[in-house]
């Protein structure tokens, strides 16, 4: 089933036209938490309420086919993201700091498990259960030679910004800048043709926005140009997004009031 909504917003420095188009996606996506391209489709996962499992759909949202992992464990699966080699599935869901297991599982495009990232946050001293914390993280993105971190911080609505390698291993992370999101960051990608960076999340309220981050590596940590946008929605839970071109973008929101997740196809234009 299709809806489109039709919105204007104002960001920091400009008007845009939003638009969006709602599909519904089958139940089994109730927790889609992650977003990529297989193909011509697209493939998710859910968080912690399932086994390890990666899916498969249209961007008509017919679901496809399922793939389960046996070696690979769902304790929190938050993001997905990838390169021309290889996904990494971010099992980095933190929700009261308590886990001393974060990880990214390396998988290769043939979706054989290729290693695992070991990360752990260097400020983190202690693992007691804390409901507001900064050690959550939902967004991770391939950037270069690095994948990139975005932290769910619900103390501050700040993000910290956390690099490391992409090769197997262990990794101790130190934030490289914190940016201004006034929000909790559910999900992130990148265009290294547009050199574009995007987000979503949401605010205690329950409004979902959408940021573009423009010039990322270019204008470098120092010098983030950051735009929100509030996303027409609701009741919804935005926890994962795609980059289509450089205006067009699909998203995808969990199961809420009535019990059916959706996929998104989000429009910016530009006065």
């Amino acid at each position: 089933m299709y809806y489109r909504l039709v919105a204007l917003f104002l960001s920091f420095c400009c008007h845009a036209q939003l638009s969006l188009t709602s599909i519904t996606l089958p139940p089994e996506l109730e927790e889609t938490s992650g977003l990529e391209y297989l193909g011509t489709n697209l493939m998710t996962h859910n968080d912690s309420g399932d086994k390890a499992k990666l899916y498969v759909f249209t961007p008509e949202g017919d679901l496809i086919k399922s793939i389960r992992f046996y070696d690979l464990k769902n304790k929190d699966w938050e993001d997905l993201t990838a390169d021309d080699d290889h996904f990494y599935i971010a099992d980095t869901g933190n929700n009261f700091a308590t886990r001393e297991n974060l990880r990214i599982y390396i998988v290769d495009k043939e979706l054989l498990p290729q290693g695992t990232i070991q990360i752990r946050y260097d400020a983190q001293k202690t693992f007691s259960k804390e409901s507001i914390n900064e050690y959550d993280a939902e967004a991770l993105a391939a950037v270069g030679d690095e994948l990139v971190l975005f932290s769910k911080n619900r103390k501050t609505l700040q993000s910290q910004i956390y690099t490391f390698p992409k090769t197997a291993g262990n990794y101790t992370l130190t934030p490289k800048a914190t940016i201004d999101t006034n929000a909790l960051i559910t999900a992130a990608d990148y265009s290294e043709t547009e050199d574009l960076l995007v987000l979503t999340g949401y605010d205690f309220q329950g409004k979902q926005y959408f940021y573009t981050l423009e010039n990322f590596t270019k204008n470098g940590m120092e010098a983030i140009d950051l735009t929100r946008y509030l996303i027409p929605v609701s009741p919804a839970q935005i926890e994962a997004v795609k980059i289509i071109t450089k205006n067009e973008f699909w998203l995808t929101s969990e199961s809420e009031a009535k019990g059916t997740p959706r996929l998104f196809k989000l429009k910016l234009e530009y006065e």
